[in-house]
């Protein structure tokens, strides 16, 4: 950056990205694996406290583990600016993928205190819990935008079948009821996130940074298909209710909703799983994911029914019975313009080029919206490629990326 404007040190940024991706590592090169409230994300919850504890910072968490992060010596009765992301990965996942952000928002607390700057509000680094799902989709964060229930914690389970109410009884880095964690509007005076782009557009484009213009909504939830347990080599096809083949028949057919509600909907199916599970038994239930996102609400709801009607067709041609279990839908989230402006001034002032673009992918920044005015971040990823063990984005990018968000969240606290 020029003009003396504070910057952050690229080379801890860089040490400490690399030894958390240590973190739930498969040795085989098999990506990361920090799912949402496990043990490697417990590992990576403790690295983080003891970064920021050894930058002389204080940390406070709430009942379902979003963790705040904060210089003590600060004065905390204004709202504050803050930013973060999350530690969490989805199975066999990257190492940026939200780890960018998180630890880009710890260092930015790290240099404003070596630096003895004063900002006018408050600045506060966060760590979301289980923003990529395993529980619930944006789990952390949508704690603190509406709240959840005690009973719709109570009805969560994770990928593994396993109770997200054991999960939180067991996990030392939550403080709290974890149905008491909803903020008020006005707790913060502007959240902005730093995150990778996750997608090929800057890459392609030759450009160094995004400003994010607003976020997909998501909607899913599980498809289940019930059909008829049966002996594999002696029940006749003719005879035969096979809940597999019709979830196999309607995940062939998804993209067609997907096509049929717009031109920027997908959908996506991420696993099965069949009972009782046996090469030589018939399936009697099989049981689908569902991720549906798109920018407009109404497209997304168009999706949902479509996807709703070629499921009734398929059971009905198949002769087993079908149900919905839905998520609930992540409305989209248009990013806050006085954010904006300031994101594109500091790539501006820092040399660096940017363009203004939506976000597919969903992020925590759509739930902070609903309590402040929020903004993201873009930097590029290398082939578009994420939630894979190939996601990669270039240390220069990186680097680039915490000072525009460094130089926003300063900016951002002066208003």
């Amino acid at each position: 950056m020029t003009g003396g404007a504070p910057r952050v040190d690229g080379a801890r940024l860089r040490a400490d990205l690399t030894a958390l991706a240590r973190l739930g590592a498969d040795p085989s090169g098999g990506g990361i694996t920090r799912t949402g409230f496990s043990a490697a994300d417990g590992q990576a919850r403790d690295w983080y406290a003891a970064r920021a504890r050894a930058a002389g910072l204080d940390l406070t968490r709430d009942g379902l583990g979003n963790t705040f992060a904060f210089d003590p010596g600060a004065d905390q009765r204004r709202p504050g600016v803050w930013s973060g992301s999350h530690l969490d990965t989805v199975p066999r996942g990257g190492a940026f993928d939200g780890a960018v952000g998180a630890v880009a928002a710890l260092e930015a607390l790290r240099r404003v205190k070596e630096l003895g700057l004063a900002p006018a509000r408050p600045l506060r680094a966060l760590v979301f819990s289980d923003e990529e799902g395993n529980y619930g989709s944006l789990l952390g964060s949508t704690g603190l935008a509406r709240g959840w229930s005690r009973a719709e914690l109570d009805a969560m389970t994770g990928r593994d079948g396993d109770r997200l109410a054991d999960a939180l009884a067991a996990w030392p880095h939550a403080e709290g009821d974890p149905a008491a964690t909803r903020l008020e509007p006005g707790a913060l005076h502007a959240f902005v996130e730093l995150h990778i782009e996750q997608g090929p557009f800057l890459e392609a484009a030759g450009t160094q940074a995004g400003v994010v213009t607003a976020i997909a909504g998501i909607g899913g939830g599980r498809m289940r298909f019930t059909g008829r347990t049966d002996h594999a080599g002696t029940t006749p096809m003719s005879e035969r209710a096979d809940a597999l083949a019709a979830a196999g028949e309607f995940i062939a057919r998804v993209p067609e909703a997907a096509r049929a509600a717009g031109p920027r909907a997908v959908a996506t199916c991420g696993f099965v799983h069949a009972t009782p599970g046996a090469a030589n038994v018939v399936a009697g239930s099989a049981e689908v994911s569902l991720d549906f996102r798109d920018l407009s609400l109404a497209r997304i709801q168009v999706l949902e029914r479509e996807i709703g009607a070629l499921a009734l067709a398929v059971s009905d041609s198949r002769g087993v019975a079908v149900t919905w279990e839905p998520h609930e839908v992540v409305a989209p989230a248009p990013m806050d313009d006085g954010v904006q402006a300031a994101v594109a001034a500091a790539a501006g002032r820092a040399g660096l080029s940017s363009m203004a673009m939506p976000s597919g992918a969903g992020h925590d920044s759509q739930n902070m919206a609903r309590l402040a005015p929020a903004g993201m971040v873009f930097i590029p990823s290398v082939g578009g490629r994420s939630h894979s063990s190939a996601e990669l984005t270039a240390w220069p990018d990186i680097e680039n990326g915490a000072n525009v968000l460094l130089a926003a969240m300063l900016a951002l606290a002066e208003t």
